[in-house]
């Protein structure tokens, strides 16, 4: 049995970025990330853009997400693989620190993993409850 610590297969270093992020550890997501890496968040997200390099990626959204909310996750809760693409069923949860508001929402994200790194990914998300729950309560 292959331990997806270690393991190059497709899914496993997905997985091992969404325990990273979990973790906060944004050296060892880093090292998920291919360094060609194109990162798409969705347009209407308030981080929306694509992003180029793994420091790129950590710097403009796992940092900025970290400023903004309180325990931040994406939930994997479903993998979905077909050679190099990975799409996973998950959820966001956090709390937003300008509001106190918290969110739970869905969310689907597309992966591509070559080479054991990630060199793609796209998120889709309804942006609309993201943006509820950062919109001040006495407006």
């Amino acid at each position: 049995m292959t331990d997806f610590a270690t393991s190059s297969a497709p899914a496993d270093v997905v997985r091992r970025q969404y325990l990273a992020s979990a973790a906060g550890d944004l050296e060892a997501l880093r090292a998920t990330l291919a360094p060609d890496v194109e990162w798409t968040e969705m347009a209407g997200f308030p981080l929306a853009g694509t992003y180029r390099t793994p420091e790129g990626v950590t710097s403009n959204v796992m940092e900025r997400l970290a400023a903004d909310w309180d325990d931040w996750t994406a939930h994997d809760d479903s993998y979905i693989v077909d050679g190099e693409n990975v799409v996973v069923l998950a959820r966001y949860t956090a709390t937003n620190k300008a509001t106190g508001e918290p969110i739970h929402v869905r969310v689907a994200h597309h992966f591509v993993v070559r080479g054991g790194l990630i060199v793609r990914f796209e998120q889709f998300v309804d942006t609309a409850k993201v943006r509820e729950a950062m919109a001040s309560s006495a407006a």
